[in-house]
């Protein structure tokens, strides 16, 4: 890799950004604070790589945050946009492409009956829950630590991602009254979903979860988690929802529910099934999408919802996906290798650091202890992260800049490249095993 020995023009373009922008970025994330260095402000991507402002070149391994499963610029996507967009930016009316991106999804997650699509993943989970409870005539929902779906005002309780880094799990700016029908349990412990179920299960409208968490790190369901989730909410009739903005055709066509094998009544999903550009959907049965407007009761609007670009890109994304099953395959063996190696790494350094992953995703946490949930998670080292994730940067790798996100493998990485950032690994763990 030939990243820059220099960042001066990144560095100039923050110093501009900040004057302008909260912390000089859009998303809390792209400020690099958590490991404290400055962003590298990015010109291009291409397949499994990112070059930046001053000509630097990195190996990719956020890929957008996920959506880009099959890599940066592919061309059958990005011919789609552009005759997409010769056709027209934006209509605020019904299109064809909407038809075939809500019969597409329909059909390749069986758990969707009915879908609609919105602009993002915090629309979309605001929305499911808001659907659910509409559904059920019910406020509480159940949601679990370290788990994050979005920035609306009520899931922001005990979120992880960002919140977690920052030592700052809620939000300002929340009313009390907004979090007071959100209850928290702690993920992998069914004991503590039981709890909520037995004090007030009667006024529980939904449990929200991430089937394999991925905003705390990734942390993946206990045998028996996601199972015991469907019998309880089965049992309380309450509504179930995967929030798979993360996992959602990512972990297989039909996402986490078909690899774990548990069926949600609503599923909510983000810029995956826009190939990376902002979009979002949720969906489930008929019973409960039928209480949406204009069908039913609940609310839900969105002047630029199924954008028809967006619409484009993710269609052609998905039929891609569809259309050659053994690309699952090649990323989850990516996956097996990648993280595998990783792991042997950090056990032959000596280093009480911890490798968890679920197909293609997975993260480094560095503590000596099992991660299996919010508590374990935050015994993580985050100044022994950020170390790490600036000597990768130096070296061309481009990490997450917080210890709690994941690392997104594509169907573009290589194995020269993936094999080049295990080396890179390795030289700095054993520098960091000398230096103890």
């Amino acid at each position: 890799m030939n990243a820059c020995e220099h960042i001066d023009r990144s560095k100039e373009l923050f110093d501009e950004a900040v004057k302008y922008m909260p912390g000089g970025v859009n998303s809390p994330v792209r400020a690099f604070r958590s490991i404290g260095s400055t962003p590298r402000f990015i010109k291009r991507a291409d397949g499994d790589c990112l070059w930046d402002e001053d000509g630097g070149r990195y190996i990719d391994y956020i890929g957008s945050w996920g959506p880009m499963i099959l890599g940066h610029n592919h061309p059958a996507i990005r011919q789609s946009v552009t005759e997409a967009c010769g056709r027209g930016l934006s209509f605020g009316a019904a299109t064809k492409a909407e038809v075939e991106m809500a019969k597409l999804v329909c059909e390749l997650v069986p758990s969707v009956e009915m879908v609609r699509m919105v602009n993002s993943g915090t629309e979309a989970v605001m929305s499911a829950v808001r659907a659910a409870r509409g559904y059920t005539g019910r406020d509480k929902i159940i949601k679990f630590m370290g788990c994050y779906h979005g920035h609306s005002d009520g899931l922001l309780v005990k979120a992880g991602s960002g919140g977690m880094t920052h030592g700052v799990p809620d939000s300002a700016g929340v009313p009390a009254g907004c979090t007071q029908d959100t209850l928290t349990a702690s993920y992998n412990n069914l004991d503590s979903v039981r709890e909520h179920f037995k004090q007030a299960g009667d006024q529980i409208a939904a449990v929200i979860v991430e089937p394999a968490a991925a905003n705390m790190g990734v942390v993946p369901p206990e045998p028996g988690f996601l199972e015991g989730l469907r019998k309880l909410c089965t049992q309380y009739g309450a509504v179930l929802i995967f929030d798979e903005v993360i996992t959602g055709f990512r972990l297989g066509i039909d996402g986490a529910q078909g690899a774990f094998g548990v069926t949600p009544d609503l599923t909510v999903f983000g810029k995956i099934i826009g190939a990376g550009m902002p979009v979002g959907a949720y969906g489930g049965k008929h019973c409960i999408m039928e209480k949406v407007s204009p069908l039913g009761s609940v609310y839900q609007a969105g002047t630029l919802s199924g954008n028809p670009v967006a619409m484009a890109a993710g269609l052609s994304q998905l039929r891609i996906l569809k259309e050659n099953p053994d690309i699952y395959d090649r990323i989850n063996a990516h996956g097996d290798y990648f993280f595998g190696q990783l792991s042997q790494i950090v056990k032959n350094a000596g280093l009480p650091y911890t490798v968890n992953h679920v197909g293609s995703l997975g993260c480094l946490f560095f503590t000596g202890c099992r991660v299996t949930d919010y508590e374990s998670a935050k015994t993580a080292d985050t100044d022994a992260y950020a170390a790490y994730a600036n000597a990768m940067l130096k070296s061309g790798i481009y990490l997450a800049p917080a210890q709690f996100e994941a690392v997104f493998l594509s169907a573009a990485h290589t194995k020269e490249h993936l094999d080049y950032t295990l080396e890179m690994t390795e030289k700095y763990f054993d520098s960091v095993a000398d230096a103890d």
